[in-house]
C-alpha cells in the first residue's frame, strides 16, 4: 500500500519529486566535493607540518644555537598573548644548560659574568624595542670560552614582527687562531723592520733590480750615495748610480748576471768629493717570487780604493821582497806556488841543494825537487822515502803558520828549514846551514842558564819580552808575587796572554777590559812611570816597562 502511495504521489506531483532528486544528488556532489578538499587540506597540512619540522630540525642541525623571543600574532586573535622565550637543543648543549631547551633567558645569562650578561641585556632591550642588531663576543665563566651573539629581528612581507633571535656561536678556536695571526703579523712586522734596519745600515750602497732590470728597491746609502733624501723619485724614474762616463755602472752587468744565473762583479771609477775612487760593484741573481722562471738580481757597491792601494803596495812589497831574497847570499831561498812548482830561487839555493841552473829553470815541482836531491844523498836517511814525501807534501799545502825544522844531512851537514805561507799564494822555504851555530849551542846554554840565575838572585818580580814579544826570562820572584805556574811560563806565551793570565789575582772596580786595555796601553807606550795595581789580599803594586838594548822588553813589579 504504501508502494502504491508513493506511486500515486509521484504521478500526482512529479516535478516536486524531479526537484527533490536534483537536490539530493546537489546535496551528494557538495558532500564528495567537500570530502575531496578536506583531503586536500589535510595533504597540505600535512606538508606544512612536515616542512615545519624540517625548518625546525634544520635549525637544530645548525652548528650555532639560538634563544628566540616570539611575539604573538597581532594580525589575528591570537590565543597566545605574552612573549614565548624558546631555547634551541643546539644552545642547551653549548652552554650546559641544566634545564636543556626548557632553559629560561635567565639561565642563559647565569652563562656569562656579570658585567657580561649586563651588557646582553642591553643589547636585547634595542633589539626588542627599536629592532637594533648586535654582534659581540663574550666569554663564558664557567670554561672561558668565547661565545659570538648575533642579534637580530625576524619579520614578515607585511612588517609584522615573527620574532626577536639570539645566536651564539662558539669562537674559541677563531679566536685562538686569530690571536696566533696577529702575533706571527707582528713578528713578521718586526722581523720586516730588523731587516730594514739592518739593510739601511750597511756600509755600502745596495739595491734590488726586478727580472726587466729596473731599480725597485735601494738601500739609505743609495739615496745618500745620489744625494737623495725623497726615495720615491728614485723608485720612479729609475735612476741609476754612474760611473765617470754617464753609464749606468751596473745594469750592463745585471743582464749579464741574470742571463747566466751567476754572481757578476766587477771594478768601475766614480767620482766622489771631486776625486776618482775605485768600486767594486757585483749583482747576485736570485729566483723572485717564489717560481722559477723569473730572476731579479741584488746589486752592491764597495769603495775598493784604499784596498787596491794596499794590493799594489803589497805587490810592489813582494817584488822587493823576491828582490832582496835574491840578493841574500848567506840563505837559500825558494818559493813553490800553489801548484806546487818552483816559481823563484836565489844562487844560495842552487849552490846548497848542488842544482844546475838548467834544470832549475825547467819549472820543476817539490816532489821532482825531492828526489833529485835525495840521488845526491842530499836528504836526511828515512826507512820509508814513499811516505816522507807525502808527508812533505801535505805539510807543503797544509801550512796555517811558519814551521822550522832541522835536516841532518847525511854529509854532517845540519840545514835549518824554515817554511812560511807565501803571501800570493804557495810556500817559500828558506835553508840556512846551522852546523857551526850548533857548536856554541852548549856556551849559549850556559850563558842562559847564568842569566837565569842573575834575574832570580832580583829581589823585584821580572819579566823579559824578546821583540817578537814572547816571554823569555822570568824569575822566582815573579811565580811568588803571581803564583804562576811555571809550565805555563815555559810556553813563552805573549804579553797578552801573561797578562789575561793575572786577571783572577787582580783586583778592579771597573770592567776588566777595560784594565786590560789599560795595562797593555802602559806596557806598549813604554811609559816610564809606574802603573798602579791593586792584587787581591796583598798590597798594591806598581807595574814598570823598560826597553833593553837588543829591543826585549823588560817589566818590573815592584811592592808599594
Amino acid at each position: 500500500m504504501n508502494k502504491e502511495l508513493l506511486i500515486n504521489m509521484f504521478y500526482a506531483a512529479p516535478e516536486l519529486w524531479y526537484s527533490l532528486g536534483v537536490l539530493l544528488l546537489a546535496f551528494l556532489v557538495y558532500i564528495f566535493w567537500l570530502k575531496i578538499k578536506i583531503l586536500k587540506l589535510n595533504q597540505k597540512n600535512y606538508f606544512i607540518n612536515r616542512d615545519r619540522e624540517r625548518y625546525a630540525e634544520t635549525l637544530y642541525a645548525s652548528k650555532d644555537g639560538y634563544f628566540a623571543f616570539i611575539y604573538p600574532d597581532t594580525k589575528v586573535n591570537d590565543p597566545v598573548k605574552g612573549i614565548k622565550e624558546r631555547c634551541s637543543r643546539r644552545l642547551a648543549v653549548l652552554l650546559n644548560l641544566e634545564n636543556g631547551k626548557n632553559s629560561q633567558f635567565e639561565d642563559v645569562l647565569r652563562c656569562f659574568y656579570k658585567d657580561d650578561a649586563k651588557k646582553i641585556i642591553k643589547y636585547f632591550d634595542l633589539l626588542r624595542e627599536e629592532g637594533v642588531p648586535f654582534e659581540e663576543d663574550f666569554i663564558t665563566k664557567n670554561d672561558n670560552r668565547y661565545i659570538r651573539l648575533n642579534g637580530c629581528r625576524i619579520t614578515n612581507n607585511d612588517g609584522s614582527t615573527f620574532c626577536d633571535m639570539i645566536w651564539f656561536r662558539d669562537v674559541t678556536e677563531e679566536k685562538s687562531k686569530v690571536s696566533n695571526l696577529v702575533e706571527e703579523k707582528e713578528g713578521f712586522f718586526n722581523k720586516i723592520i730588523q731587516l730594514e734596519d739592518m739593510i739601511n745600515n750597511l756600509p755600502y750602497p745596495a739595491w734590488l733590480r726586478n727580472n726587466n732590470l729596473d731599480i725597485v728597491l735601494a738601500n739609505k746609502k743609495y739615496y745618500d750615495f745620489l744625494d737623495r733624501k725623497n726615495k720615491n723619485p728614485l723608485t720612479r724614474e729609475n735612476i741609476e748610480i754612474c760611473d765617470a762616463n754617464g753609464e749606468s755602472i751596473s745594469k750592463n752587468l745585471a743582464f749579464a748576471a741574470i742571463s747566466n744565473n751567476r754572481v757578476k762583479s766587477d771594478k768601475t771609477n766614480i767620482v766622489v768629493n771631486g776625486q776618482i775612487n775605485v768600486f767594486e760593484v757585483s749583482e747576485t741573481p736570485f729566483y723572485s717570487e717564489l717560481t722559477l722562471d723569473k730572476i731579479s738580481s741584488v746589486g752592491t757597491l764597495i769603495n775598493v780604493s784604499e784596498l787596491e792601494e794596499i794590493k799594489l803596495k803589497h805587490k810592489l812589497g813582494q817584488n822587493a821582497l823576491l828582490d832582496i831574497l835574491g840578493s841574500l847570499g848567506s840563505t837559500a831561498f825558494a818559493v813553490f806556488n800553489g801548484s806546487q812548482v818552483l816559481s823563484f830561487y836565489n844562487k844560495s839555493f842552487a849552490k846548497m841543494w848542488q842544482l844546475e841552473e838548467i834544470w832549475l829553470k825547467s819549472n820543476p815541482t817539490y816532489s821532482t825537487f825531492l828526489d833529485t836531491i835525495r840521488e845526491k844523498r842530499l836528504l836526511p836517511e828515512v826507512p820509508n822515502f814513499v811516505a816522507y814525501k807525502e808527508d812533505e807534501n801535505k805539510a807543503l799545502t797544509g801550512l796555517i803558520e811558519p814551521k822550522e825544522d832541522l835536516l841532518h844531512l847525511p854529509d854532517s851537514r845540519t840545514i835549518r828549514r824554515l817554511r812560511a805561507g807565501y803571501p800570493n799564494g804557495g810556500t817559500i822555504l828558506a835553508f840556512e846551514d846551522v852546523s857551526d851555530r850548533l857548536a856554541t849551542r852548549r856556551a849559549y846554554n850556559s850563558l842562559f842558564a847564568l842569566q837565569q840565575d842573575i834575574i832570580d838572585n832580583v829581589s823585584e818580580a821580572l819579566l823579559i819580552f824578546d821583540a817578537s814579544g814572547r816571554l823569555k826570562f822570568y824569575n822566582r820572584e815573579y811565580i811568588t808575587l803571581w803564583h804562576a805556574p811555571s809550565d805555563f811560563l815555559n810556553m813563552e806565551p805573549n804579553i797578552l796572554e801573561l797578562v789575561d793570565s793575572q786577571k783572577d789575582l787582580l783586583s778592579f772596580e771597573k770592567d776588566w777590559e777595560s784594565l786590560r786595555k789599560e795595562i797593555l796601553n802602559h806596557i806598549t807606550s813604554l811609559k816610564t812611570n809606574g802603573l798602579i795595581l791593586s792584587i787581591k789580599d796583598q798590597k798594591d803594586i806598581q807595574l814598570f816597562v823598560n826597553i833593553l838594548s837588543d829591543d826585549s822588553i823588560m817589566i818590573t813589579y815592584r811592592t808599594i
